[in-house]
């Protein structure tokens, strides 16, 4: 029997009502099915820890956004997990089945006729005074910024152990393909392939105008110093987990031994996509 785990977006009725429906639909189809405490709770089921789902899940229906999705991706794929994702949000990137496609999706994945499709995620680690003091492991980007009141900041960034610049910015926003459709876009970072094995560093409002972005080999290691004392800087992974950055720190990326494994719907167009969400050809 296949088990299937249900993540969804948090404090949103439509995701209980569509599970309501959905549980019952599967189990006839022979599945098991893990639903998260939150939702569950609201349609009278048990409820499942996103550990105990995150273990014994075969497969992770994501309801959502691309915000529950870069959560889900963070708790499974190390165990290599594909995760379906469902939009309920705005523009969701990841998230590319739409409401009215969960049935046929899902007929699909039971008759195995989807496939799946790896991401690249990074690693990345906080050195202070020698020692790691955090590590997290991202699918979309970390991002290196000032708070809103706090000057330029200068970041030393060395990649494959070759110094590039120090980049005089409001921050630094190191991305994968899948996170380039985020906030590196909207820095002005260009759209990656999500299946590239690259990395993009886009600098946020740079000092000098000539930094601008530059995609890298997904195998170089990234190694970024914080050189401005008293400021405000912050470290941020996947826009929803950080920590406050100190001088000196050091800030380590790198590809991760594991990648994020997406179910793609049958009829997926990546162009379609990018046509749909970013409204190209419209006037």
């Amino acid at each position: 029997m296949q088990t299937l785990g249900i993540i969804c977006k948090r404090w949103r009725t439509e995701t209980a009502e569509i599970a309501r429906e959905l549980v019952p639909w599967l189990e006839q189809r022979g599945w098991q099915v893990l639903v998260e405490e939150a939702t569950a709770g609201h349609i009278g089921l048990r409820g499942f820890s996103h550990e105990e789902i995150a273990k014994s899940s075969d497969t992770i229906l994501v309801l959502g956004g691309d915000g529950t999705m870069l959560r889900a991706s963070r708790l499974v794929a190390e165990k290599g997990t594909p995760i379906l994702g469902v939009n309920l949000g705005t523009l969701g990137f990841i998230t590319e089945v739409n409401r009215n496609e969960i049935y046929q999706s899902l007929e699909n994945l039971i008759a195995g006729r989807c496939s799946t499709e790896e991401r690249l995620m990074l690693t990345t680690r906080v050195i202070r005074d020698g020692d790691a003091v955090a590590e997290y492991t991202v699918l979309n980007d970390a991002v290196i910024a000032k708070s809103a009141l706090a000057r330029i900041i200068d970041l030393e960034t060395f990649v494959h152990e070759t110094y590039v610049t120090s980049f005089k910015a409001d921050g630094l926003i190191i991305s994968t393909p899948t996170g380039s459709t985020a906030y590196s876009l909207a820095a002005g970072g260009p759209i990656m392939y999500p299946t590239l094995d690259s990395i993009v560093l886009t600098p946020i409002c740079p000092h000098t105008l000539t930094n601008r972005p530059i995609v890298i080999p997904a195998d170089f290691e990234i190694r970024i110093t914080l050189k401005t004392p008293n400021e405000e800087v912050y470290l941020t992974l996947d826009g929803q987990v950080g920590l406050p950055l100190q001088v000196d720190d050091i800030i380590e990326i790198q590809k991760a031994e594991y990648k994020t494994k997406l179910v793609m719907p049958c009829e997926r167009d990546y162009f379609k996509v990018l046509r749909n969400k970013l409204k190209w050809g419209e006037r």
